[in-house]
């Protein structure tokens, strides 16, 4: 059986990085919402928030039963490289690119891009999420798992040669006192 949605999608961030979300409003033909949801995420780059946004779409549309996507974005950038239009440099979007090709492997796909005034029902229910720090929606997806993350590299704390700690502070900006994990040398050793 053919289940034609349209479905619009948004991501942002404030600060970019910073706190995001991502959106999708999902519609059958006659213009009737089956799902929406705004997705939090502590911290993220807007490009990051909008592949997401496709992401959560197909994983929803999948729990629909849909199989035919419209698929609607006011992100040229996602919409090109999904396309294969724009060559996906950044290794990050790159690895999600390849779980949303998998993810869209069963549907039949339109995706195309407008000017951001004719997507605003996602971009309202991103904000929402951002502002309330949470998730928001109607006919949420029932398990999601999370995103897989890239490899991370080791995070190299050493600076100048020394290793370093973050320092916490206390309300007065004080350094608070810690046990120091190795012995730092003086600045002027040796002279």
């Amino acid at each position: 059986m053919i289940m034609r949605v349209t479905i619009n999608i948004d991501g942002g961030s404030r600060g970019n990085p910073g706190i995001g979300a991502s959106a999708y409003v999902i519609k059958d033909e006659s213009g009737k919402i089956l799902s929406q949801e705004g997705h939090f995420i502590a911290h993220c780059t807007n490009n990051q928030a909008e592949y997401t946004a496709l992401r959560l779409a197909l994983i929803k549309s999948s729990e629909l039963g849909a199989t035919q996507l419209d698929i609607i974005s006011d992100s040229l950038l996602l919409v090109k490289q999904y396309l294969g239009e724009y060559k996906i440099k950044n290794p990050d979007l790159a690895e999600r690119m390849v779980e949303i090709r998998q993810l869209a492997q069963p549907f039949h796909i339109q995706i195309r891009h407008v000017l951001r005034h004719l997507n605003k029902e996602p971009d309202a229910l991103a904000n929402k999420a951002m502002d309330l720090k949470q998730s928001v929606g109607f006919n949420p997806i029932k398990n999601l798992h999370p995103a897989p993350m890239p490899a991370s590299k080791p995070q190299d704390n050493t600076i100048n040669g020394v290793a370093v700690e973050v320092i916490e502070r206390d309300d007065k900006g004080t350094a608070k006192k810690k046990k120091p994990s190795q012995q730092q040398p003086s600045l002027f050793d040796g002279f």
